[in-house]
């Protein structure tokens, strides 16, 4: 909102009522604190959490009616849950919506559009809202690169008429850097209109040119159509280092989101404006969109991951100078996590966290800023999560809540945090550290989370040990001495047939060296009709030693083209698509098999603790994502 007022053009109106300045002036004011208000990008003392329901190929998982059965569940920890796009990309198997096609078509690989609005219906009327995965950067045709679909529906709920117009003539909505205009291929070569790229280019579609008043208008209807016909609570932007964060401005500003963040993908907290980082580091991107939108902590949690990685206590304490979250006036706008979709792979997480994930989780669950939690995470470690959501809820944690103390050393790390309804202590590692006017509200490996005193306990102590989601099938079985894995087979008909396996470390291959591999053995049908496939290693190796493979792929042998990506290889891990499900030795024996080699492979070591350890320490440690005997 802009309200300018020239002396001469008030005189001339206003210049017989001068007892009406104040009165004007107050109006003034008002306005502009609520067109504040409305661009404001996330709301201050915010003491929600967030939840991003999926993963890369988590169809079935993340499915919108997947998503409605467990409501009554997830609601009660998360105010938010970031979906997955919702647009109709040109298929409904196997593709996560991050190539756009259609923004107003709503169905996709997770569901019908029925399904989508009966789902944020059910959340919305628990008081949970659901983020919209925006992707305006970029977009592709149903049929070739640059010829976009026109779209127009008329609002179930609204009763108004959403149009999108492309001009697919001139290209004049494309921008004219973009490969649409310079590959032979396209049917726009040498053709396109558009103004240059205002961010950094995506080679997989055709990037819309930002500048263009239709474009904008497009857009503007697209996200009036999230919010108001189809019941988003605000928006996740994807890939925004892909245009001028202005453009956030204008498009928050229009369409009034109560919660807007942005994948603003950098490590840093300010940085000179350069290269891969073309608006500076995340709190410049903040300040760019004239902070109307949050951002994803990315510094936080490059900060975490090194910390907790490396028992880096001491620079964990230091967070102010790292993070969006500790710079002063920022925590409003910083989202944290731990993972997402991007970063990590499922329950194996290859990060250097290691045996740190659920501490990482709880950290973050006690800090300022609006904790984001991976649904690996929530997964893998659902009753720590619960306990930490609801402490942090019983005192009143908020984004913008004091940290009264934050102390690091090499014994570990410890944090006091003010909240409205009480403290929290969060303690991570075994420093020294009173808990005096504290009372345990759970605990797990590597951390202790404290609240005050006097608060009601119950709720957290309600709470039991549950599953993680997935329970072992009964034929599943490793015998002794056996190398294997296990697939579940999706139920797409993309993935119907026989299922190869491809293992491999860095010296050798264990299924063959022929791609695919080989074939897998069918072992039985779990009770939701889907069909479970083993690999069993033969003994065989295109190299010379043998240990254990660090990498394995399950293909469809009968469509070459349907295969999961690299995963990281544990004895006996169950495996999904693109998801470690579970571990068939641990579920049986409540405990890993370790294989008693001497490792030799220079790579950082870590105790069970997740503390890292030097060359000289013996017994079981972790490294290279495995347990293994240190001799």
């Amino acid at each position: 909102m802009s309200i300018i007022i020239r002396s001469k053009h008030y005189y001339k109106i206003y210049g017989k009522n001068r007892f009406n300045m104040k009165k004007i002036f107050s109006t003034i004011v008002a306005l502009l604190s609520a067109a504040n208000m409305m661009a404001q990008g996330w709301p201050a003392n915010y003491g929600g959490v967030m939840l991003q329901s999926f993963y890369w190929g988590s169809y079935t998982e993340s499915s919108w009616s997947s998503l409605t059965q467990q409501a009554d569940t997830l609601s009660k920890y998360f105010n938010l849950i970031w979906a997955p796009p919702s647009g109709y990309p040109n298929t409904t198997s196997n593709s996560m919506g991050y190539y756009p096609i259609y923004w107003l078509d709503q169905k996709s690989a997770f569901g019908t559009e029925a399904e989508l609005r009966t789902m944020i219906k059910t959340y919305k009327e628990r008081k949970t809202g659901i983020i919209a995965d925006v992707v305006i950067n970029h977009k592709n045709g149903p049929s070739s690169w640059c010829s976009f679909a026109n779209e127009s529906v008329k609002g179930q709920n609204t009763g108004k008429t959403y149009s999108v117009k492309w001009d697919n003539t001139n290209y004049t909505q494309i921008c004219s850097d973009d490969e649409g205009n310079t590959n032979k291929s396209s049917e726009a070569y040498g053709k396109v209109k558009g103004n240059k790229d205002t961010g950094l280019n995506d080679g997989g579609c055709r990037d819309l040119d930002h500048t263009n008043a239709t474009t904008q208008k497009n857009v503007e209807t697209y996200e009036d159509f999230l919010l108001n016909e189809m019941g988003y609570a605000g928006f996740r932007y994807d890939f925004v280092k892909g245009y001028d964060p202005k453009y956030i401005n204008m498009y928050n500003t229009a369409a009034k989101p109560t919660y807007s963040v942005g994948e603003y993908w950098q490590g840093s907290v300010t940085d000179t404006k350069s290269g891969d980082h073309p608006f500076g580091g995340v709190k410049d991107w903040v300040d760019a969109t004239n902070k109307t939108s949050a951002a994803f902590d990315f510094p936080m949690k490059y900060f975490i991951q090194d910390a907790f990685g490396n028992s880096n206590w001491i620079k964990l304490a230091n967070y102010k100078t790292s993070t969006l979250m500790g710079a002063d006036g920022y925590a409003q706008y910083a989202v944290t996590f731990i993972d997402n979709h991007d970063t990590g792979d499922p329950h194996d997480n290859p990060s250097p966290l290691r045996a740190n994930i659920a501490a990482a989780n709880a950290y973050i669950l006690a800090m300022p800023g609006t904790p984001c939690i991976w649904i690996s995470h929530w997964t893998a470690y659902k009753t720590l999560i619960k306990k930490c959501i609801l402490a942090r809820k019983l005192a009143g944690i908020t984004n913008t809540s004091t940290v009264e103390q934050s102390v690091g050393s090499s014994a570990g790390y410890y944090a006091k945090v003010k909240g409205t309804k009480g403290e929290v202590l969060i303690v991570i590692g075994a420093p020294s550290v009173s808990t005096t006017g504290f009372q345990l509200a759970c605990e797990g490996e590597n951390f202790k989370y404290y609240v005050s005193n006097g608060l009601d306990l119950s709720g957290i102590k309600s709470i039991k040990d549950e599953a993680t989601g997935w329970t072992v099938p009964s034929f599943c079985k490793v015998n002794s001495g056996e190398t294997c894995a296990f697939f579940e087979q999706p139920t797409s008909s993309n993935w119907a047939g026989t299922i190869s396996c491809w293992a491999w470390d860095d010296k050798g291959n264990y299924t063959g060296g022929s791609w695919p591999g080989v074939v897998c053995t069918k072992v039985g049908t779990t009770d939701a009709g889907n069909t479970v496939w083993k690999w069993t290693w033969n003994g065989k190796y295109t190299s010379t030693t043998a240990t254990t493979p660090s990498h394995i792929i399950f293909t469809n042998k009968d469509n070459g083209s349907m295969q999961t990506s690299d995963m990281i290889f544990k004895n006996g891990n169950y495996y999904g698509y693109n998801v470690v499900l579970g571990n068939v030795i641990d579920a049986t024996t409540g405990i890993s098999k370790i294989k008693m080699t001497t490792n030799t492979v220079d790579a950082p070591v870590y105790n069970l603790a997740g503390q890292r350890v030097d060359s000289n320490y013996k017994g079981v440690v972790i490294q290279n994502g495995k347990k293994v005997m240190k001799k």
